[in-house]
């Protein structure tokens, strides 16, 4: 990319305003050469809009957000030295976010709300900290005995109202004890009176589905297992059929697979897209409309959606906008969002899997998508163009198809290239025996890999369904798309150790899908 100054300096301001708003500089994110100019962030849009989001990347950053960086002590479920969670997903202007928060002793804390964006590459910008507050621990979560599901009724230790001068976006609140333990808790703020080119959702739900907290080896859960009565992991047999929201992550508090939706966020907002924020909660009761905006990117792993959620999103695409899929396993689990026992709408999430589902209505009973009618008429392929394929027993190659495609543009790559361990942890595919969506599909990468499940060869696609009369969707089909947004997480360094002209490549397709689904090249 193009070098900048420090952020906040006058050079640094006009280097970055430069980079975003004019179409003929050249992307070079790494050594590998790029044959055509770069997409514009969202050319179309107003001057006003990209220049909110420039400018807001401007200001001073702060890599504290990330609570297990090597700035403290990450806290553990084990020993809870202090944890928390937010009374809602996500807020709007003038919306009250309160956190409940428990100390292990009357220690005294602090809490730090951020902005995750580029901010010079720090990752967040600090928006706010509170007084100092008096620790103390608060009660043992309470397990429903019918569906397993543990939820916790603190009270509420501080909290805030939304400043109409927060710009939508993905936050994150760390909680930091007077001797340096640290977790956290994301949340979103919302705009969804500005229609904004990009809309960018975040998971709670599959947040939630994998949340083991408290992974203590004794009374954690989640959708997948829990801890046996006397101690131990108990598998399938032990888990929950319902999650609450009512609750910390485990761990330091940061989500599972949080660093795919980090990733992507960090990256937009370096380019300066005009994008907004909403929690898949949003998507689900409607405080959010995705028919407003001209795309809409769920950029991590996002397998858990109500019909609500569905619906809302397949109408979107009828209407002609356009959907983004940046992991893989998308849409794969129908699940129900009910109240709290406290009465609080959307706090508990049903998902009965193989179990009997009694509280199963018109939407079917909370299994997956594809066997809730006969035929899998249901099947996320209908929507998505592809589907969930199988777990992948070890990263291995994205094989390049159709360079010539808008998705590779001014990559350089070649048919049958391989981008080396780019499919990753879960894959989708085109699947002949399922529902096939009305119109055209094209298959853009068509990879090999061994299902760890099932012990056999199985296929990954990456594709764009252009659904007749209707928008386009874009399925990347790996988990590991959209961790090469970014040359800093862990994760990725370990086990993808993609090379610069992998990142470079991905990086410059994802941009074109941006540009393509946001402002609209003439098909």
């Amino acid at each position: 990319m193009i070098a900048l100054a420090t952020a906040g300096t006058a050079f640094g301001a006009q280097a970055l305003r430069e980079k975003v708003l004019r179409p003929d500089r050249l992307a070079a994110d790494a050594p590998t050469r790029l044959t055509m100019v770069e997409p514009a962030a969202n050319v179309r849009a107003p001057a006003a809009q990209v220049r909110s989001i420039v400018d807001e990347n401007l200001a001073a950053g702060s890599r504290n957000w990330i609570p297990d960086q090597n700035i403290g002590k990450a806290s553990s479920d084990t020993y809870g030295h202090i944890m928390g969670y937010t009374s809602t997903t996500s807020a709007g202007h003038g919306d009250a976010v309160d956190f409940h928060v428990s100390v292990r002793s009357a220690k005294t804390y602090r809490v730090s709300v951020f902005r995750i964006g580029y901010y010079g590459g720090k990752g967040a910008r600090l928006m706010t900290t509170s007084p100092v507050l008096t620790g103390r621990r608060q009660a043992a979560p309470v397990s429903d005995r019918e569906t397993g599901a543990l939820s916790c009724a603190w009270a509420r230790s501080w909290g805030i109202r939304v400043p109409e001068s927060w710009r939508s976006g993905l936050y994150q609140a760390v909680f930091t004890t007077a001797d340096g333990y640290r977790s956290s808790t994301p949340f979103v703020v919302r705009e969804p009176q500005r229609s904004s080119a990009l809309l960018c959702v975040i998971p709670f739900t599959t947040y939630q589905a994998y949340n083991m907290w408290p992974k203590d080896g004794k009374a954690g859960k989640n959708l997948y297992g829990g801890y046996l009565p006397g101690g131990g992991a108990g598998g399938a047999a032990s888990r929950s059929l319902k999650v609450s929201f009512d609750r910390p992550y485990s761990g330091a508090g940061t989500p599972s697979w949080f660093n795919m939706d980090t990733s992507f966020v960090r990256w937009a907002e370096e380019r300066g897209y005009d994008i907004t924020y909403a929690s898949s909660v949003d998507l689900h009761d409607g405080s959010v409309d995705p028919a407003r905006y001209r795309a809409v990117f769920f950029p991590g792993h996002d397998e858990y959606w109500s019909k609500q959620m569905y619906d809302s999103a397949s109408g979107a695409v009828a209407a002609g906008r356009n959907l983004a899929f940046l992991g893989a396993n998308n849409v794969y689990f129908h699940v129900r969002l009910e109240r709290s026992a406290t009465g609080r709408p959307d706090r508990v999430m049903a998902c009965y899997k193989s179990a009997p589902d009694p509280g199963a209505g018109e939407s079917g009973a909370t299994t997956i998508w594809r066997s809730i009618l006969p035929d899998r008429a249901l099947a996320e392929q209908r929507l998505l163009g592809i589907q969930f394929s199988g777990i992948v027993k070890k990263p291995t190659p994205l094989v390049v198809r159709q360079p010539g495609h808008w998705l590779w543009r001014g990559t350089g790559v070649k048919d049958g290239e391989q981008l080396a361990n780019l499919v990753g942890v879960e894959a989708d595919c085109y699947d002949i025996h399922s529902p096939q969506p009305q119109g055209r599909r094209t298959l853009l990468a068509d990879s090999r890999y061994e299902d760890s499940k099932q012990a056999k060869t199985k296929t990954q696609h990456t594709a764009v369904t252009e659904h007749t009369g209707g928008g386009t969707v874009f399925m990347a089909g790996t988990f590991h798309w959209p961790l090469m947004l970014v040359d800093d997480d862990a994760y990725t360094r370990k086990t993808v150790k993609p090379s610069g002209a992998t990142k470079a490549k991905i990086r410059r397709a994802t941009a074109n899908a941006v540009f393509r689904l946001t402002a609209g090249a003439p098909r």
